[in-house]
């Protein structure tokens, strides 16, 4: 049996095993209305400047757990609202760009060189069509492309992949990560390996305790959701606070909205973008798939490739829609591609796919990795069947997005005037409750604490953030892949390097550590 047919057989056995799961979002029911309220969520979000998608999803996935339960029933609802956030938040983020030259997440900080100018000169409304067109156009490119190389990039992982060349993969993969996320590669393999420190705080697989210092608190592990919440979202808080209050400039008071006069967008414009938008959401689906990299770079080099494609005027940084649609095309590529190492790796693209991978640990039933689109003819895989009830919840927020988007982004250019002394506390208080309520614990709450002045300190010393907390996902994952292989090598010390594979992938990462380190030069240059 072919790959392709192999594929194919995979997918009918999902649908044919329980069709109500798979197409079940498709009607009206719990992950339905959960991707609906949380699309409008993420591009209320989005459009709201100094929040993003991931504040949300940290602070609503210890709410929707709580609700729902820890039953596999609750884990379609809870990813779908994530989902919607998701992919709402990145098309949110454009508003304020355009209209108040203020971006609503930092990968809508391209959008502000064209769209603004538009904006000013009274095109708005067609400013926020284009970035519409744009976004959703990119988005639902990347899903395609998710939906097809997921499920062949895992199977070929499962069939010519065995342990140690698995083991020596998720190092390769920390590497990376470690590598290109942030302008230091020391500060990023710092920050990996005190991530892998961190999570291997609890008793171990051999029921010693290890490093939790005689704690009841400590034994079990540190809570996964309070140390990732902790470091991503209350460390930004911190650092947005301190800004704020020690900044003039944040103090000034929001710029009035400029007319959106015309609003329009005739099918010969659409036309004229579809080549900007094609080049950018290959970029940007390209940038997705490789974990950790994210979608501030993939808004820049599509802005830089549409600059260079464009002739004519206006010139890019002028008021050019094709600017935009480079923009947006590319960073919302990346929502859908920032899965495919996610679900067929187990490695988060990016801090979104984080909370995704949080979420199907947290609640259990699925477990992201190569095992996902195992296909076996007499036993039915549950974790299939679920993979692909997320990708028709996938779809249920693009459908979402091309038919009410453009619409509820207009709805929202008066979230520039709430002011952030107001906002940032209310966001930390709802934080601080949701890990309480999900924990119920105090200890818990002083771990968030904890960590999020932790990730204040690394935000404010350069060290990158991304790369601590995919390692603590990751280091449960890999720790299992080692022992694994050890144990089935015989307890042969030099098992990582028994394969030609594996030791080529323990050769690739060397070689990305000293390369990286090389290109950039001291190791002490600033992040």
């Amino acid at each position: 049996m072919g790959v392709f047919d192999y594929i194919l057989a995979g997918i009918f056995e999902a649908f044919t095993a329980n069709p109500a799961l798979v197409l079940g979002p498709l009607v009206l029911s719990w992950p339905v209305i959960l991707v609906v309220l949380g699309f409008f969520t993420g591009v209320l979000i989005g459009a709201t400047p100094g929040l993003s998608g991931p504040f949300v999803m940290a602070l609503a996935l210890p709410i929707l757990i709580s609700i729902f339960g820890f039953t596999p029933d609750a884990l379609l609802p809870v990813l779908g609202f994530l989902v919607g956030v998701m992919k709402g938040a990145t098309l949110g983020g454009a508003v304020p760009a355009i209209l108040f030259n203020t971006p609503g997440t930092p990968d809508a900080f391209m959008t502000t060189l064209d769209g603004h100018p538009m904006a000013k000169a009274g095109q708005g409304g067609k400013a926020l069509r284009v970035a519409h067109f744009a976004s959703v156009t990119g988005d639902t490119f990347s899903d395609i492309v998710l939906f097809v190389c997921a499920p062949f990039l895992a199977i070929s992982i499962e069939a010519f992949l065995g342990l140690p060349e698995k083991a020596a993969l998720m190092i390769l993969s920390l590497s990376f990560v470690a590598v290109v996320v942030g302008k230091d590669t020391w500060k990023g393999l710092l920050s990996a390996c005190f991530g892998l420190f961190v999570a291997s705080i609890a008793t171990g697989t051999d029921t010693y305790p290890r490093l939790s210092l005689g704690s009841d608190v400590l034994a079990p592990g540190l809570p996964t959701i309070a140390v990732v919440i902790g470091v991503l979202v209350v460390g930004e808080i911190f650092v947005s606070l301190q800004e704020m209050y020690l900044s003039k400039r944040a103090r000034q008071a929001p710029a009035e909205a400029p007319t959106p006069g015309d609003s329009g967008l005739s099918l010969r414009e659409r036309r004229k973008l579809l080549p900007f938008i094609g080049v950018s959401m290959g970029i940007g689906t390209v940038i997705g798939a490789l974990p950790g990299i994210g979608t501030t770079l993939a808004a820049a080099m599509g802005y830089t490739a549409g600059r260079k494609m464009h002739r004519g005027t206006p010139a890019f940084g002028e008021g050019a829609p094709e600017g935009i649609a480079a923009t947006e095309a590319a960073n919302s590529a990346v929502s859908g591609a920032n899965l495919i190492p996610a679900l067929s790796l187990g490695i988060p693209g990016n801090v979104a796919a984080v909370f995704i991978i949080l979420a199907a640990d947290t609640i259990g039933g699925f477990n992201p990795g190569p095992g996902v689109f195992r296909f076996t003819a007499d036993v039915v895989n549950p974790e299939l069947v679920v993979a692909f009830a997320l990708f028709t919840l996938m779809v249920v927020a693009n459908l979402l997005n091309w038919l009410t988007g453009a619409w509820f982004m207009r709805l929202l250019g008066g979230l520039i005037r709430i002011p952030k002394q107001v906002l940032l506390p209310i966001v930390l208080l709802l934080t601080v409750t949701s890990v309480y309520v999900e924990g119920s614990a105090m200890s818990d709450v002083y771990i968030l604490l904890g960590f999020g002045f932790l990730g204040y300190l690394m935000r404010v010393s350069g060290v990158p953030i991304l790369p601590f907390v995919i390692a603590y996902i990751l280091a449960g994952p890999m720790e299992t892949a080692i022992r694994n292989a050890f144990e089935a090598s015989g307890s042969d010390p030099w098992f990582l390097f028994s394969s030609p594979i594996s030791l080529a992938f323990l050769a690739l990462a060397a070689a990305i550590v000293l390369g990286a380190g090389w290109l950039r030069g001291t190791p002490s240059s600033d992040s």
